[in-house]
């Protein structure tokens, strides 16, 4: 029977099978965080991150070493992860909307680095399409930095000069069926042929998204390749399989709700913000509700050094990644829905916090306390409640 169900759902798309829907898990209750509890993990996390920043103003680095780190062929592989990381803690000292002079020095120490650094990255073997996380990134945090300069006409248009530049990048360096990922060990092509994996596509479409809202042109044959990628590896309950490949496999541990736990939020709001109506609201509730629900489940690949040692075959770095995006979920639902999933968020990621300020899920070189902490700053201001004032914003 499930053969039959899956030959169905692979031929017929995941729409086409009424699949019985078993009941969605609901968080326990919870404290709510206040909003000073909020500020509070925001400004220990900024501190951080202007205490771990580079002399030359990037954040990350492959100097903590150790016998188990993945495979990152020098130097190009660096060159990806520190401008990824580096776009990511940038993002999220400008989303503070801090005034703080000592923030405001690092965010113009960043923004330096990213423009200068940025257009010469690339992929440094063709095995590793690392540069792909790079790309996606940094068109983030130059939409921040294009919003922060205005008023400076010749400055926002050499910002949006490297958007467009990025851009062309991904289309470069997607996949030949659509999509993103960031191995190709079989194939050394100059287009990448190696499968590509959901959650990087999504990454990629979420950034062409914001790209696009820039008034960037964004190619609608790249676009439309990537959506058709995560919808074949797309299961009828919106779980989504790790890549291309397991498509053919959905019943595997990696691809079941458990193991997409860390992704859906990712290829949900992908998939959302470029117009498919099947997202709907309640499809978002649904995920995020799994992610408070099941946290325990998730959080158990924390800190595990080999990736995708836990259960359902996740890693690590699943963890503050799909949190962050699951604050991107939560701003797609009617203000008056937020409440109760912006609290759940708040209370996990204040819970987690280091007690250096910093958030981290996976060690990887010198590179997660800086994305860890990037992505939870970023999901936790989309947790304050509505109409902020001024007195209240974080850092100010």
């Amino acid at each position: 029977m499930y053969r039959i169900l899956t030959i169905l759902v692979l031929a017929l798309g995941p729409a086409a099978v009424a699949a019985e829907k078993p009941a969605t898990p609901k968080p326990r209750p919870i404290t709510p965080p206040s909003r000073a509890d909020i500020n509070r993990a925001l400004k220990r996390g900024t501190a951080f991150l202007l205490d771990h920043q580079n002399p030359d103003g990037s954040w990350g680095n492959a100097r903590r070493t150790k016998r188990l780190n993945i495979y990152a062929p020098v130097p190009g592989a660096h060159h990806a992860f520190r401008a990824a990381v580096t776009s990511l803690c940038l993002s999220a000292l400008i989303e503070t909307g801090s005034g703080d002079p000592n923030v405001l020095q690092a965010v113009d120490r960043g923004e330096s680095w990213l423009m200068a650094n940025l257009p010469r990255v690339r992929r440094p073997v063709t095995r590793a399409v690392y540069n792909n996380w790079a790309h996606a990134y940094s068109i983030r945090a130059l939409v921040r930095m294009h919003g922060r300069a205005k008023g400076d006409d010749a400055r926002q248009k050499k910002i949006k000069a490297l958007v467009a530049q990025q851009v062309d990048m991904l289309k470069r360096y997607s996949s030949l069926a659509g999509g993103w990922g960031y191995y190709d060990f079989r194939h050394h092509t100059q287009r990448p042929v190696g499968m590509s994996t959901s959650f990087t596509t999504a990454t990629g479409v979420v950034a062409l998204r914001e790209a696009k809202d820039l008034g960037v042109h964004v190619p609608k044959e790249l676009v439309e390749l990537a959506l058709r990628a995560l919808r074949l590896q797309q299961r009828p309950d919106f779980a989504y399989c790790y890549s291309a490949g397991f498509r053919f496999y959905p019943g595997r541990l990696i691809c079941r709700p458990g193991g997409s736990l860390g992704r859906s939020q990712a290829c949900n709001l992908a998939l959302r913000l470029w117009g498919d109506e099947r997202i709907t609201d309640d499809v978002l509730k649904t995920w995020l509700d799994r992610l408070f629900a099941r946290n325990g489940w998730l959080s158990r690949a924390r800190k595990m050094p080999v990736p995708h040692e836990s259960w359902f075959a996740v890693a690590g770095y699943f963890y503050y990644y799909g949190h962050f995006y699951a604050g991107g979920c939560i701003e797609q639902l009617p203000v008056s829905e937020r409440p109760h999933f912006q609290q759940h968020l708040a209370r996990i990621l204040i819970d987690r916090q280091e007690k250096d300020g910093s958030w981290w899920d996976y060690p990887m070189y010198n590179y997660h306390q800086g994305w860890g902490t990037g992505y939870a700053m970023m999901a936790l201001l989309r947790c304050l409640p509505e109409e902020q004032t001024d007195s209240d914003a974080p850092n100010r």
